[in-house]
């Protein structure tokens, strides 16, 4: 009896030894690159356990879920969860109880339209592009602020995201429009009178975001752009025509003469006014720009090669500038440093034609 009784306490001390070794020392039975833990919606202790068990988090199942039950207070979240190190029993119950689930970080430029969010958000793994479209397509989730608004196409707030590996189309979307939202909310009310719709805003500030990278500029260009609206003048934004062409998927990525007579409601230079709806995603010195536009007596710009542009008042003066832009794009092309100019996505290398 004593014997027995003597096997008992050694088989209860050697117990509790392995139960403070699965507790207190870190563990590591998984590679050395880390291992993901998916934690369904709904799992009880023990399957939670049985997981970080079987993908080699914990050393004990059975001592992880006596874990779990001794503090009742807490609640496993579920979500994926990333272990690239050696950890404690109560430093993976930690990271679970908190909720801190793996996220990964999803930035998304000024600028961008949803075609380019869709190939990064392929290319960065989070969804299809096609997937991530189909969502942008719709544009349900902004119908109360701009009732016209043909997708969801400048409501994409750029920002950095922090997104779990996993997600759909519809879960990107909003939360780009929340963002969007939230943004709109700290904006000043628009000084023109009467006010523009919110789709007037975003689609004038993506105009504006396309054609300049120097957010110092955009005023100024939104004021060139509010002019022409004003008088009725055509906005001949290069922008616009290769928007069209994107939507219609016959953008080879130059853009030529030829193209600007692209039939499609979207060309500004076909069609006077804004374009039905937004062509990329502004951020918000492009959404304030486009609020309040300065006064400025401007109504044309071209690119000068070093990123800006170069204004001027009357088509004489913006012809003259044309030239000057030719110019000095000649002399960096024939540089003996052979540098070359900065790409200009939106320039207007052409004398501007009256309306």
């Amino acid at each position: 009896m004593r014997r027995f009784l003597l096997f008992l306490f050694l088989l209860a001390i050697l117990a509790t030894a392995y139960a403070a070794l699965a507790l207190y020392r870190p563990y590591q039975g998984f590679p050395a690159g880390g291992v993901f833990v998916d934690i369904p919606h709904g799992a009880s202790q023990r399957t939670i356990a049985r997981l970080l068990d079987d993908d080699g988090v914990v050393r004990s199942r059975w001592v992880f879920e006596m874990l779990c039950r001794t503090r009742k207070e807490g609640t496993l979240e579920a979500g994926e969860y990333f272990f690239d190190h050696p950890v404690t029993a109560f430093d993976v119950y930690d990271a679970i109880a908190n909720g801190r689930v793996y996220v990964k970080e999803f930035v998304v430029p000024e600028g961008f339209t949803m075609f380019d969010i869709a190939a990064l958000a392929e290319s960065e793994g989070f969804l299809s592009r096609e997937e991530f479209l189909d969502a942008a397509r719709d544009p349900s989730l902004v119908r109360d602020i701009a009732p016209g608004a043909p997708s969801l196409e400048g409501f994409l707030f750029p920002a950095t995201y922090e997104f779990p590996r996993h997600m759909t189309g519809k879960d990107l979307t909003a939360a780009m429009v929340k963002r969007f939202r939230q943004v709109w909310t700290t904006l000043p009310a628009p000084g023109a009178t009467p006010q523009p719709s919110v789709l007037d805003v975003v689609t004038l500030a993506s105009l504006v975001e396309r054609e300049t990278p120097r957010p110092e500029e955009r005023p100024h260009v939104a004021g060139v752009f509010e002019n022409r609206l004003r008088i009725g003048q055509p906005l001949q934004c290069d922008p616009t025509v290769v928007y069209a062409m994107t939507l219609a998927g016959t953008y080879s990525g130059k853009l030529d003469g030829g193209d600007l007579q692209f039939a499609s409601p979207y060309n500004t230079y076909r069609n006077k006014g804004l374009p039905p709806g937004p062509i990329a995603n502004p951020g918000e010195a492009a959404l304030r720009a486009a609020l309040d536009p300065p006064p400025t007596d401007d109504l044309y710009f071209v690119a000068n090669t070093e990123g800006g542009h170069f204004f001027s008042k009357t088509l004489e003066e913006h012809n003259q500038n044309v030239a000057r832009y030719r110019r000095l794009l000649k002399e960096e092309q024939t540089s003996p440093s052979g540098g070359a100019p900065p790409a200009q996505t939106t320039s207007k290398a052409r004398p501007a034609r009256l309306p």
